[in-house]
């Protein structure tokens, strides 16, 4: 039997993700604040602008999240095809090593082969090795061809 189970986050079951959301952004180096974690988790599901999936180990005190990954939409223009942002991946330090990334990685996967999807992209860190070896034994090709430039305001 498989020891976490993977969950679409819901506005009935945020709650699970929430502390995970607000321990990412600190490990990114933003204040906490689960407040504002909550209000932005819920804006971007009423407004279905995002698919979150989160890992879960149940035990006799309830459900534990252990992990999250959250997704957005995008498009290829070029390919004219749907194409899946994976924005976000944490797992907690309690559980890293224990398959959840691979699982969470799977699970957006396979909503981007249901829903259609050209594929996924994501960026991580040049110093986050760590994810890096995650990503390329699920698959992932690191993109040689492409720059990447931001605009911040």
């Amino acid at each position: 039997m498989q020891r976490f189970q993977i969950e679409r986050v819901s506005l009935e079951n945020i709650e699970l993700v929430v502390p995970l959301f607000d321990e990412y952004r600190v490990f990114y180096g933003q204040p906490s604040d689960t407040e504002a974690a909550r209000d932005f988790l819920s804006a971007r599901l009423n407004l279905n602008e995002s698919t979150i999936f989160i890992a879960v180990e149940e035990n006799s005190e309830g459900k534990r999240a252990a992990g999250f990954t959250q997704l957005y939409p995008s498009f290829s223009s070029v390919s004219m095809q749907r194409v899946w942002i994976l924005n976000d991946l944490f797992v907690t330090t309690s559980s890293r090593g224990n398959g959840v990334g691979s699982l969470l990685l799977e699970a957006a996967r396979e909503w981007a082969v249901t829903t259609g999807a050209k594929g996924l992209s994501l960026a991580t860190m040049t110093e986050n090795t760590g994810a890096q070896r995650l990503y390329e034994a699920s698959g992932y090709v690191r993109d040689c061809d492409f720059y990447s430039y931001n605009l911040y305001f």
